[in-house]
Formats: C-alpha cells, structure tokens, sequence
C-alpha cells in the first residue's frame, strides 16, 4: 500500500545564472534545479518559508516528494543537495532529482504496532519500548509502504521484536544488512525497583558479613 507523498509546491525560475538566483532570494525565495528523468534540467523557485519549515521537520535528504509545478504533471522527486550560507547556515539553493516509478530509494518507514489487547506482556504491566518508531528501508518508488507491522500477539515480558521477525512488503528491504531490535516488552517500573532494591539489600548484607569476616580476624 502507498504511503502518502507530501506535496512540495514550486514555480518556475525565468532565466538563469548568479542574477536570477540572487533576485529570487531578495523576493523571499530559494533557487533550485530539478533535473534527471530523461528530461531536461528545469530551474526552479522554492519559497523560503516552506523549505526552512521542511528541513526543520528533519530527513528532508530521505523525503520522497510529489513535485507540483502549475501547468506540469506532478513528478516524485528526492532531493540530493541543499546549500546553505558558510555562516549563517540558511539554505540558499537545491538539486532535486526526478524519480521513475521502477527507482529503488531508501526511506524511513513508520513502524506500526497492532493486538495490544493480545499481549499477555502488557495486561500484566510490562511496557512496549518502541526502539526504532522508524526503519529505514530501501523501496520502490512507484510502491512505497504507508508502515510495516509489528503484531504483539503473544509477546510475554522480556520479549524482543526483531526485523527478521517482521514480513516486509514486497519489494522492500532493511538498509541494514543485519538482524536489529525494532522493540521490546520491559518489565513494569515496580518490579524492577523492587529487583533494584533487591540486589542492593543482597550487596549490603553482603558487605556486612566481610565486614564483620574481618573484624573477628
């Protein structure tokens, strides 16, 4: 199922080189190239609201978009460069690439859990740590997963949830090439102060015979 693809508006840049880019970034905007596809490079102008407001919500370089120009068809596009100010480290210019709907990409993908209801680990107080909320994944562009799924049915305290214990979508897999934690069920805050409090009674009294081993000697 695909996910949904943020919109990333833009318009086209009349006229090229150092002049025309800096006009656009007195009227508020950034100046971009988009090109790859079989087509012909296009400039373009991005407003500077916008990107900052995107870069800000972090993994703009992992982002698929939908690339809407008045009077074009949209086309999915990844950006590949962002160039900032050597001091104040503002974006001044972006490379966007445009994308075929057979292209392999690597995206952060939403890890989903399902069946709370059904892990004995949770009724009887452990915690699910979402390790990874996200995975990276390499997809197809014109297939990209809205999630991946981990079902906790079953799941007891103590239990870990691994990628090579999830089924991936078709055509999807890890950008890590190993078996990694996506989650566990820890035990409840309670118990495992009162194991705390255990081991330190344990070593206390443990202390205390050396203690008093040493005193009679």
């Amino acid at each position: 199922m695909a996910g949904q693809i943020p919109d990333l508006e833009v318009t086209v840049r009349t006229g090229t080189g150092k002049g025309a880019a800096r006009q656009a970034r007195r009227d508020g905007l950034v100046p971009g190239i988009v090109y790859g596809g079989g087509e012909d490079p296009q400039p373009i102008n991005v407003p500077y609201n916008v990107l900052y407001k995107k870069l800000k919500e972090g993994r703009f370089l992992s982002t698929l978009f939908n690339l809407k120009v008045e009077g074009q068809e949209d086309v999915r596009v990844i950006c590949r460069n962002v160039q900032r100010h050597t001091v104040k480290d503002l974006p001044t210019h972006l490379d966007l690439m445009r994308l075929k709907r057979t292209s392999k990409i690597a995206l952060f993908i939403h890890v989903e859990f399902i069946n709370e209801e059904e892990c004995p680990g949770l009724k009887h107080g452990g915690v699910l740590n979402a390790v990874r909320p996200e995975v990276e994944l390499t997809v197809t562009a014109g297939d990209i997963p809205e999630s991946i799924t981990v079902d906790l049915t079953g799941l007891e305290v103590g239990d870990t949830v691994t990628i090579n214990d999830i089924k991936l979508p078709e055509g999807a897999k890890p950008t890590i090439d190993r078996d990694f934690v996506i989650a566990n069920i820890s035990a409840p805050s309670s118990l495992r102060s009162s194991d705390n409090e255990e081991e330190e009674t344990e070593g206390e009294e443990a202390e205390a015979t050396e203690e008093a081993a040493a005193t009679e000697e």
